[in-house]
């Protein structure tokens, strides 16, 4: 390793609120977030010897990153589920802002994407990717992962049309 151990602690760092986000967007709850970016970051570092300088950080992190999530959720199969989401509905509570209707919304259509549609999406438009980093990260080709990020915004377009059209109102912002 020819980098100082301060500086890809640095470096590491600087990435902990785009991985953040990364696993809020897979997770959707923000404590399981942060415990995903902690067992991500503690993988990274304890493995820190397998990162070969001058290859891409960022990628080699969220890889990490999307690895465990999908580890955790071979995992969870396992465990008891809440298939008609009566535990999940009494976590719940009402919406009290405007906003929260409209982010709602976006999160349900969200969820209606194919897994690797909404996966790109997420990589490309909300992590700020290239859609290099983001096709390195889920292991496919350039023009798959640009494939996928428009349909993915196509899709998820027509979708949030339809919720405006039940809300009865138009997205003010």
């Amino acid at each position: 390793m020819t980098e100082t151990p301060a500086s890809w602690r640095n470096d590491v760092v600087a990435l902990i609120p785009a991985l953040r986000a990364f696993a809020w967007s897979l997770s959707h709850n923000a404590s399981d977030a942060d415990d995903l970016v902690q067992e991500a970051l503690t993988k990274a570092w304890t493995h820190r010897d397998r990162f070969e300088p001058g290859t891409n950080l960022r990628a080699w992190l969220f890889t990490i990153l999307r690895n465990t999530y999908y580890t955790s959720l071979v995992r969870r199969r396992r465990e008891v589920s809440d298939e008609n989401g009566k535990y999940a509905a009494t976590l719940s509570a009402p919406a009290t802002q405007d906003w929260s209707v409209a982010l709602k919304a976006l999160q349900a259509s969200l969820q209606q994407l194919p897994a690797e549609h909404r996966e790109a999406l997420i990589l490309v438009g909300a992590a700020g990717m290239t859609y290099e980093e983001a096709a390195e990260i889920c292991g496919c080709a350039l023009g798959t992962i640009k494939s996928r990020v428009n349909r993915a915004r196509a899709k998820l377009l027509k979708l949030l049309d339809k919720a405006d059209v039940r809300a009865g109102a138009g997205w003010d912002g």
